[in-house]
């Protein structure tokens, strides 16, 4: 009896081996950033994605933006970065200069469907040939106008840059002091001078192979002048006048919320949340882009509003890939994450979201990417436009221009000077 149960015991204890390795999982790590509906459309693609492929399990690492990047930097800087994250744009820089600090997606063509993306957008997240991040959308300032608070100005949407010059002093006789036919803050304003720049002269800011400025001494000044000049003619309130209602973003201040400020220069993706702070009845229109006559470039800062990249150190690096592949290519993924990270740059997606009547031609972001899409866009921006230190600077100047403590040669001078100080150490 004892002899014939040995086997059995075996038996068993094999039988529970072959159970225990059928049901063990392949666990893909995947962090993002983002609010509560991000959070929640992401975890039910996620789920979809466990449903379609039950030998792998996603551990989800997420958290809103506050700490974000800090948290990522030291497990990048650990070799325990998630196998799958949502990287930004302008992260490239400082995480794969020569880009070794990401997976080649190229390296998973067989897995990721990449001839839904628009090359031009992979060339975005391209460095030094290898392809670091696809983008999930794509995004750009363009104008939106509160079409009542222009109705009352009696004006027609400016469509070029000398339109939106002329409409201030009609907006401050007519309606008021307080009344302006746009409202920027400092980055909005270093990426409409830019756009200027690019149009009228035809070259790019920054020149990253010898880490300076591409624009001449005479040049930087009158980019720094277009600002004096909007802000002279009563074309957008000054930073000390905005700084004046406290701390907090643009469409959250009472002139935003009544339709004193009467537009935005603005991220097609963000237009909705400026829109939605009006007081009803009110409501934006998408306004045309200024071109200056003869440019072939719009100018537009053109970029990822963010992408998806795999870790160098990915063990599950396939598995990541074909995650990625499931959230931005296949139906039940792009149903599950909808509009929670844009407008879809996959065409594949686009179009499944377009036919269930999610993408609406009407929608404020949906019309200001087909602008975007429609607008001549040759040269790309370089990711150091972005450096932080970069656009603090430039916040500082013109906010010592606004209070009189610097003229605006002096604050180009200066930004040339610090500017490039910033590049050659973001560069090195």
């Amino acid at each position: 009896m004892i002899k014939k149960s040995i086997p059995l015991l075996f038996m068993g204890l094999a039988a529970l081996g072959s159970v225990s390795q059928a049901s063990a999982k392949t666990e893909v790590r995947m962090s993002w950033w983002g609010g509560n509906g991000r959070h929640e459309a992401t975890n039910a693609a996620v789920d979809a994605f466990e449903k379609a492929n039950p030998s792998i399990a996603i551990k989800a690492e997420y958290t809103g933006w506050t700490g974000h990047l800090e948290r990522l930097t030291t497990q990048i800087a650990g070799n325990t970065e998630p196998d799958l994250m949502q990287t930004n744009w302008n992260w490239m820089p400082i995480f794969s200069r020569t880009g070794d600090g990401f997976k080649n997606l190229l390296d998973y063509a067989d897995i990721i469907d990449l001839d839904q993306f628009d090359p031009a957008a992979l060339a975005l997240g391209t460095n030094n040939g290898k392809l670091n991040g696809i983008p999930v959308s794509m995004t750009a300032r363009v104008f939106y106008f509160n079409k009542d608070t222009w109705a009352k100005a009696g004006l027609k949407y400016p469509k070029s840059f000398t339109d939106l010059m002329n409409a201030g002093p009609v907006f401050q006789e007519k309606l008021g002091k307080d009344y302006y036919p746009v409202v920027m803050e400092w980055r909005d304003v270093i990426a409409l001078n830019r756009s200027y720049m690019v149009q009228k002269y035809g070259i790019p800011m920054i020149d990253e192979k010898n880490k300076k400025f591409v624009y001449s001494d005479k040049q930087m000044v009158e980019f720094f002048q277009m600002y004096a000049d909007m802000v002279k003619n009563h074309v957008v309130p000054s930073t000390k006048y905005i700084a004046s209602f406290g701390a907090g973003n643009l469409y959250e201040y009472k002139p935003w919320i009544n339709g004193e400020w009467g537009g935005i220069y603005m991220w097609n993706t963000a237009a909705n949340k400026y829109q939605d702070n009006l007081k009803p009845p009110m409501s934006l229109e998408l306004g045309e882009y200024p071109m200056l006559p003869g440019a072939t470039d719009s100018g537009l800062f053109y970029k990822p509003s963010l992408m998806f990249s795999i870790g160098k150190n990915s063990k599950h690096d396939k598995e990541a890939a074909k995650l990625l592949n499931f959230l931005l290519n296949e139906k039940a993924g792009i149903e599950s994450m909808a509009l929670a990270r844009g407008v879809p740059l996959s065409e594949k997606a686009r179009e499944l979201l377009t036919d269930d009547g999610t993408l609406k031609p009407s929608d404020l972001s949906v019309s200001g990417l087909a602008q975007i899409d429609s607008l001549p866009k040759k040269l790309t921006t370089s990711a150091y436009f972005e450096n932080p230190q970069l656009v603090s600077l430039f916040q500082q100047l013109i906010e010592q221009m606004d209070q009189g403590s610097k003229t605006v040669e002096e604050a180009a001078a200066d930004f040339t000077k610090q500017g490039e100080r910033i590049l050659r150490k973001a560069m090195r």
